[in-house]
């Protein structure tokens, strides 16, 4: 895969190139360390990806990356940022991104995270470290069936939905989704939503079966 690598830290730009280049599903074309270079030299070395740091100067990788998608719609982009905010991987898939990776992963496992953010379905950052969902819930009180709700607050899940998945009523959701917010110290759903993405809490949910509420 023809790869084009934009961050303007050029010690991450020569860490990049080394991770890849130990990696056969990938060519380095070329490299910038500057956003408004990143369009010119799409059109000029053709890749097949950019791999782009979502803060540039001048011109910021956000922006970057709507004009490449535009221009060209054939290039896959994927966003790279040191952390993996909401708000921010959510307007990288908004504006055309392929995928989404941390720069905290280890450098060995760079290349098959590209890929597996390339081939994945769920606008979500891969790379993110993993999560003891008991340490979170004790840390906020919650209880096993509260974590469940808010995980699934946090894919965009309507009460109804929700209870339909753990087979209890709506008012039954409502009443959990009352205690949940107190404990949290939220007010609504979209805060609930960012403190489940916040504390890496979103995952492909677990089947349900029939239990008492």
């Amino acid at each position: 895969m023809r790869t084009l690598l934009a961050d303007d830290h050029p010690l991450v730009l020569i860490g990049i190139r080394r991770a890849l280049e130990q990696h056969a599903g990938f060519e380095v074309v070329g490299s910038t360390r500057e956003a408004a270079t990143v369009l010119p030299l799409v059109g000029q070395l053709h890749p097949d990806l950019v791999l782009l740091d979502v803060r540039m100067p001048e011109l910021d990788g956000l922006s970057c990356l709507k004009r490449i998608c535009s221009r060209h719609p054939d290039v896959r982009v994927v966003m790279l940022s040191m952390c993996a905010e909401p708000d921010q991987v959510r307007a990288a898939f908004e504006r055309g991104a392929s995928g989404f990776v941390v720069k905290t992963i280890e450098p060995s496992a760079l290349g098959d995270a590209i890929l597996r953010a390339l081939a994945c379905a769920e606008t979500s950052a891969v790379g993110l470290p993993l999560v003891d969902e008991n340490d979170v819930a004790t840390a906020a009180g919650l209880t096993g069936r509260e974590m469940t709700i808010v995980r699934a607050v946090a894919r965009g899940l309507p009460n109804s939905a929700i209870a339909s998945e753990l087979w209890v009523t709506e008012q039954t959701v409502k009443f959990h989704l009352s205690n949940i917010y107190r404990k949290l110290e939220v007010s609504n759903r979209t805060e609930a939503s960012r403190w489940a993405h916040h504390h890496g809490l979103l995952k492909e949910p677990e089947p349900h079966t029939p239990a008492a509420a």
